[in-house]
């Protein structure tokens, strides 16, 4: 993850290699957890202003877009093998407590960043997506909402809707999280990055369970109707 100076800071991040699991219950932890380093921003459209909230928010988690969120957190270093955990990792991998709101705590290592969160997301950042989103907690739900709002600022939403997980998809994607590569392979801040075959099979296997979690819910909500 990178620390950014502009007026709106993005989540990026300082990948580790790592090895693709065949399975995602036996994903390894990137050591370290996630950083972040000064990089400039490029201007960015206002993303689509949402009319319509539900309680757990604008945007519906599908098991495709659950299988993306599990992917960006695989690359920002905050999988933890899919526990709840990962949504309170700090940069540099230690957790902190509670999810009223962002905990804003800098962490001086080999970079010093407030970065928080699954999608590592500055507290600047934060600050402006959930004022737009009407986020009043730093909750798991609402941090996924958050990503799928910059997701779809990105222009890469309705894409990853119709397309899946594609090389454009990753480009769109990588001014946002600098683990994801951009089109010429590499990051789009020239620091490390995952490689779009290591995070295509994450996908793909994080895709198999997220479908298989959502039939087995819709089995049981079929034998117990209200």
């Amino acid at each position: 993850m990178f620390q950014k100076l502009s007026r709106r800071p993005l989540a990026v991040a300082l990948c580790l290699a790592a090895t693709v699991p065949t399975t995602l219950a036996s994903s390894a932890e990137l050591p370290g957890g996630p950083a972040r380093l000064a990089a400039p921003s490029p201007q960015l459209p206002a993303a689509t202003k949402v009319a319509v909230r539900t309680a757990n928010g604008p945007f519906t988690v599908t098991p495709e877009r659950r299988a993306l969120l599990n992917t960006i957190r695989y690359a920002e270093g905050t999988w933890k093998g899919g526990r709840a955990e990962g949504y309170r990792v700090l940069y540099g991998g230690q957790l902190f407590q509670g999810f009223q709101r962002h905990p804003e705590i800098s962490v001086r290592r080999m970079y010093t960043s407030a970065a928080a969160g699954a999608y590592q997301f500055l507290p600047s950042t934060w600050h402006e997506v959930s004022r737009r989103l009407g986020l009043r907690s730093f909750e798991p739900h609402n941090q996924d909402q958050a990503a799928l709002y910059l997701i779809q600022r990105r222009r890469a939403l309705t894409r990853f809707d119709r397309q899946g997980l594609d090389s454009e998809v990753m480009a769109r994607l990588a001014p946002e999280w600098a683990s994801i590569p951009y089109r010429h392979g590499g990051s789009y801040y020239g620091q490390p990055v995952k490689s779009r075959q290591e995070l295509t099979r994450f996908y793909q296997a994080a895709l198999g369970e997220a479908r298989r979690n959502s039939s087995s819910s819709d089995s049981r909500e079929n034998a117990n109707p209200a």
